[in-house]
């Protein structure tokens, strides 16, 4: 498995998200606390995205190596401020490749999308899901693995005009039918609002003042993180979190 979070609010360092928390992402890629079956660590790639003020899309930052091996990132983090983030840290599922394109986010203009989980049964199971997509897309995947199929699903329902959690819930609804027993953690966000789902793996939210936090794993002992309910569907600003249930059969 891997682990992601997303962020929105006021303009911070990438470090407090990354580095300065007691289990920040960086930690959580060599100490995660739940991965549930899915490997140990996540060592395999790791990627950081933010939303410049007035940018109209955001930077992203990736690498193929463990996160705590990037000599240049602890400056990088410290220096860099935003109000958007989303970034994670990879376990790759076996067989599949450890690439730098392997690793979310995955990014269109100013969407950025991750995936925490795996496709049961890849990649057999998912060939009708796959089948419905551009012959172009499909060619152009910016990786062959289950996480770059998920976001190019997605990224389809998103060009065709559908709402971001639609197109989320759409896709794991979908692959969940086709590939039972899959985890399908998702996280989404165009910089403006967080979409996620929980489906096989654990997630959690800290709602402030005016932001919000959505991250696999708590990054604090914070009395205000609250677990995120198996099977629902997550929908966040900085102002307001929504839950629905997926409906998941």
């Amino acid at each position: 498995m891997c682990r992601h979070l997303a962020y929105l609010g006021p303009p911070a360092p990438l470090a407090t998200l990354l580095s300065d928390p007691p289990h920040g992402l960086l930690r959580q890629a060599w100490a995660p606390r739940d991965m549930r079956g899915g490997g140990t660590i996540n060592a395999d790639g790791f990627g950081v995205a933010w939303y410049p003020p007035g940018a109209a899309e955001p930077v992203r930052y990736r690498g193929a190596m463990p996160i705590w091996s990037d000599a240049a990132l602890p400056a990088l983090a410290a220096a860099t401020v935003s109000g958007a983030v989303l970034a994670a840290v990879r376990s790759a599922t076996a067989g599949m490749p450890v690439t730098e394109t392997a690793a979310a986010p995955f990014a269109e203009g100013r969407w950025l999308f991750s995936h925490n989980g795996v496709i049961r049964g890849w990649p057999g199971s998912v060939v009708k899901p796959a089948g419905r997509l551009p012959v172009r897309d499909l060619l152009t995947l910016d990786a062959p693995t289950d996480a770059a199929l998920l976001w190019a699903l997605v990224r389809d329902r998103l060009r065709a005009g559908a709402p971001a959690a639609d197109a989320v819930a759409e896709v794991v609804a979908e692959i969940d039918l086709a590939a039972p027993g899959s985890r399908l953690n998702l996280l989404l966000t165009d910089g403006e609002q967080v979409v996620a789902t929980t489906l096989g793996h654990a997630l959690s939210v800290r709602a402030g003042t005016g932001s919000v936090l959505v991250s696999s794993e708590p990054l604090d002992p914070g009395e205000e993180w609250e677990p995120v309910p198996e099977g629902h569907l997550l929908v966040a600003t900085p102002s307001t979190v929504h839950l629905t249930s997926l409906g998941r059969s």
